[in-house]
């Protein structure tokens, strides 16, 4: 990030994306290498049945024309067997090749998801179902397995095998080759056709496993409420209603893909029918449009290579459905990987910021929530300096936590501009913190990974954690729940203002950090707030008396505006 980033409200369009088609290719480039290998090995084990064909109609023609011994054969066996062998190897080698292209993409995927996740921020995420987030880094990405590690490298199989094919019949009978020919063209027509159907059915079901697992997922996370209230009975009936939904779609995926194999089917076996009946009756001498005559070797080696011309459209036909589940999948994922607004607040470590200069500078800046009608607070300017300790106080919802996510960075402005000073670094302390499931030690150590546990210790009393925590039965290795289950929302807060503690931020945003706590307690914490916001600007969010006297300002947030007593900050 910038010296001193200025963030505007123009800066927040969302840029156009590319197609999905585009960002499938843009998602390959993480492993073009393996791809493009394991795309020539496969075709070069394609056009190896041209060989083996004719050793095959060699053998025959020698065997039970020309009568030859068991002895002339031998070779013939022989390279017939190291053509299979050679043909078994390219195709597992090139198998191998795609698998780790395919999970060397799948893991980048989902870094890129991650990371896209990451820069959104909070406020999007927070309005987000978390099921639907975990499918698109779950079972979306799963759906382009199939596309990378089928179609892709079967795409020059097409291609380079039939070409083969087609020249090596033309040169033993161009009948049989215009056949070929004439008829080829219509399966990818066909196949084209079905296609669009294709994609449009897998983009549906895999909208309706989103919603399905954003709702599985609330349910689950909310099982305690719905029993309290009585409600399993009716969310049973809604998650029947919705897996009943993605069984009926997932069907119709299934019937089209099906669909579009009986067309190359039946197109391959009119072509392969048209051949047998032409050598059929070449052979009776009821058809003549050769001028040389036509041996067994001949017609065996253009039977034996009419089915394998169709073989890489037929392979091919078959992950043509995981093309179209890739696009469906990739509009959902797209979503999330598309770029993201930039983050107002800068987390990057640098040189301390010049004391004399504001940390943070506000400029009639406006602050609305995503999708809300009205604005929370507008034209607000503000500075915040060092040494500056600051009370915000306000009744509920008149924007005090509003004020402090957009400091943090959490929120992004509607207008006006925002400007943090070089290297500023960003302690915040929310009303509701997320605790992981883990100990308490590994909670805290978010903060800073590297921490020593001395330090770890020394945040946790400052911030009165080890008060509780010397009474659990392992301490800070005592195990919680996710979202800080087994603690209370005081206890909660304690760990969260640790982090805080422990990140030594040069500024400090806190939410409530004394709601639920008795007096001794809140003292305790105000006390370790004072000692530890020395050299530091502190902006808390508070309704207690006792938070607000210990701060060395109070500011009043009413009627979207926030000012002291004396008029504005």
């Amino acid at each position: 990030m910038p010296a001193a980033a200025d963030v505007s409200a123009n800066a927040m369009e969302p840029p156009t994306g590319a197609t999905a088609k585009a960002r499938l290719q843009a998602l390959g480039a993480v492993a073009r290498a393996p791809l493009r290998a394991a795309a020539a090995l496969g075709m070069i084990g394609g056009v190896l049945v041209v060989p083996q064909a004719a050793l095959i109609a060699l053998c025959l023609q020698r065997a039970f024309v020309e009568a030859a011994p068991p002895a002339a054969l031998l070779p013939l066996l022989g390279a017939l067997l190291a053509t299979l062998l050679l043909r078994a190897g390219l195709t597992w080698a090139g198998r191998r090749l795609a698998d780790r292209a395919v999970e060397r993409i799948r893991v980048d995927v989902r870094a890129r998801i991650a990371r896209g996740l990451v820069a959104r921020g909070p406020v999007w995420v927070r309005a987000q179902q978390s099921g639907a987030l975990a499918e698109r880094m779950g079972a979306h990405v799963d759906a382009l397995e199939g596309y990378f590690g089928g179609f892709v490298p079967l795409r020059a199989d097409v291609v380079g095998v039939p070409l083969a094919i087609l020249l090596a019949v033309f040169f033993v009978d161009r009948t049989v080759g215009l056949v070929l020919l004439l008829t080829m063209p219509l399966v990818p027509v066909f196949m084209m056709l079905v296609g669009w159907g294709a994609q449009a059915a897998s983009q549906r079901q895999l909208q309706a496993l989103t919603r399905m697992g954003g709702h599985f997922a609330d349910r689950l996370r909310g099982l305690g409420l719905i029993r309290l209230y009585g409600r399993g009975a009716s969310e049973l009936h809604g998650i029947r209603a919705a897996a009943e939904e993605l069984r009926v779609r997932s069907l119709r995926v299934l019937r089209i893909a099906f669909l579009s194999s009986a067309v190359l089917e039946f197109f391959a076996s009119l072509s392969v029918a048209m051949i047998a009946l032409y050598l059929g009756l070449t052979y009776l001498g009821m058809l003549d449009l050769r001028t040389a005559p036509l041996t067994l070797g001949m017609g065996v080696f253009c039977l034996l290579l009419a089915p394998e011309f169709y073989a890489p459209l037929r392979r091919l036909a078959t992950h043509y459905h995981d093309r179209s589940a890739a696009l469906a999948a990739m509009d959902e994922i797209a979503l999330v990987l598309d770029d993201a607004p930039p983050v107002v607040a800068s987390d990057a470590d640098g040189g301390t910021p010049i004391a004399a200069t504001p940390l943070v500078s506000v400029r009639d800046a406006t602050l609305r929530h995503p999708a809300a009608a009205r604005d929370v607070l507008s034209d607000l300017t503000l500075d915040l300096h060092r040494e500056q300790h600051v009370a915000l106080v306000g009744a509920s919802g008149d924007g005090k936590s509003t004020l402090l996510e957009a400091l943090a960075g959490w929120l992004p402005l509607h207008a006006g501009t925002l400007r943090h000073a070089p290297g500023l670094r960003i302690g915040y302390a929310p009303q509701r913190p997320f605790l992981f499931a883990g100990s308490l030690r590994d909670n805290l150590r978010m903060a800073k990974p590297g921490a020593r546990d001395a330090e770890l210790e020394q945040a946790a009393e400052a911030a009165q954690v080890l008060r509780f925590a010397s009474r659990l039965p392992e301490g800070l290795d005592t195990v919680i729940g996710e979202r800080g289950f087994g603690l209370s929302g005081g206890e909660a807060r304690r760990v969260a203002l640790a982090r805080v503690f422990l990140r030594d931020p040069d500024l400090l945003l806190l939410d409530e950090p004394t709601a639920f706590l008795d007096p001794d307690t809140e003292a305790a914490v105000l006390q370790a707030i004072r000692t530890f916001a020395r050299g530091r600007c502190v902006l808390m969010a508070t309704h207690s008396p006792a938070a607000q006297a210990a701060m060395m300002q109070v500011w009043y947030v009413h009627d979207g505006r926030v000012r002291t007593q004396g008029g504005m900050p």
